[in-house]
């Protein structure tokens, strides 16, 4: 039976339900994750990716708009973990946790509202084709400026953005956006971040530049770095300088990494999937997946040998310590 963390406990899927007051529903006034966890099937293991740094972004997301989150690093990392184990999926998962405002309650604001959190998984694949690479275009939406969202933060409202720019791509007959920033720089895809390939070096928007701390982009700078000495340059990027590029690519928790072969119609260079780009990819699915000695603390498996005893009821005693 398929299951959620909710109300402080696991519980099947069906009863993880909000009432239709909820002010996060009718505000926007949550903050998430989205995690992913590898099936690997020659070690009959499941690894959980970046799990820490994942919730330490939870984290500062929900202290940018005022959502208390009663439980320790420590405590949502081992739910995450109970959670995964308690669903029993043999295959790639996505992990969804939401911490939000669940108050029923008509009104703006953020202070004095109760507030909660919860998880799903769910099997999830390959978000945007990894293998022949997919078309973008330019969006005529542009991202939301710093000065009107917290930067760096994901809440839940303000990915209406976001959905706005994948839904006009998909209308169009491309498979995802690129959003430019109000001053008309390169910013970032609908949910990625972007990176081109240009004389052998990466280069990628600064976060100044509005996007998305992504968890994926530093991992892969740091991959480029350590296993292919190729060089990150974090800068302005011109909408010209995509249509130039040697090779793009989106990367993302959802996109992985997503190479980018078409943009506005335009090829880039031959309009296949770049040597560089393949090779990021080869290195990172075998971390991700726990193949990689050398990047073992990337991942948290979800099927040890012995199973640590949880109590996830927040009303009742526990066996742990907060972290």
């Amino acid at each position: 039976m398929k299951k959620a963390f909710f109300k402080g406990k696991i519980v099947p899927f069906g009863d993880a339900k909000i009432g239709i007051m909820t002010h996060a529903f009718n505000y926007g006034t949550g903050v998430f994750e989205g995690i992913r966890g590898y099936w690997n099937k020659d070690k009959d293991q499941m690894f959980i990716l970046k799990l820490k740094e994942h919730y330490e972004r939870l984290q500062r997301s929900a202290l940018a708009v005022n959502i208390k989150i009663i439980y320790s690093l420590g405590e949502m990392m081992r739910y995450t973990i109970e959670l995964c184990r308690e669903n029993g999926y043999k295959e790639d998962v996505y992990i969804r946790p939401i911490a939000y405002k669940s108050e029923e309650k008509i009104g703006l604001g953020l202070t004095g509202i109760q507030d909660d959190f919860c998880m799903f998984v769910a099997p999830f694949g390959a978000y945007l084709d990894i293998s022949k690479g997919i078309s973008v275009c330019i969006s005529s939406w542009r991202r939301i400026p710093s000065q009107s969202l917290p930067q760096g933060a994901k809440i839940t409202g303000a990915y209406i953005n976001s959905s706005l720019a994948k839904a006009e791509a998909l209308e169009n007959g491309y498979d995802e956006a690129i959003l430019l920033s109000p001053e008309g720089t390169v910013a970032e895809g609908s949910g990625e971040n972007i990176f081109l390939v240009k004389k052998g070096k990466l280069l990628t928007p600064p976060i100044a530049e509005i996007i998305l701390p992504g968890i994926t982009r530093v991992a892969l700078m740091e991959l480029a770095e350590k296993e292919l000495g190729i060089e990150t340059i974090e800068r302005h990027v011109t909408r010209d300088e995509l249509y130039e590029a040697d090779e793009l690519f989106f990367c993302g928790t959802g996109a992985q990494i997503s190479p980018i072969i078409k943009v506005d119609g335009k090829n880039i260079k031959d309009g296949r999937v770049g040597h560089i780009t393949k090779k990021l990819q080869d290195i990172y699915f075998k971390a991700a997946k726990g193949d990689d000695p050398k990047y073992q603390d990337w991942v948290t498996p979800v099927y040890p040998d012995v199973k640590p005893a949880l109590s996830a009821d927040r009303s009742g005693s526990r066996s742990e310590h907060r972290d």
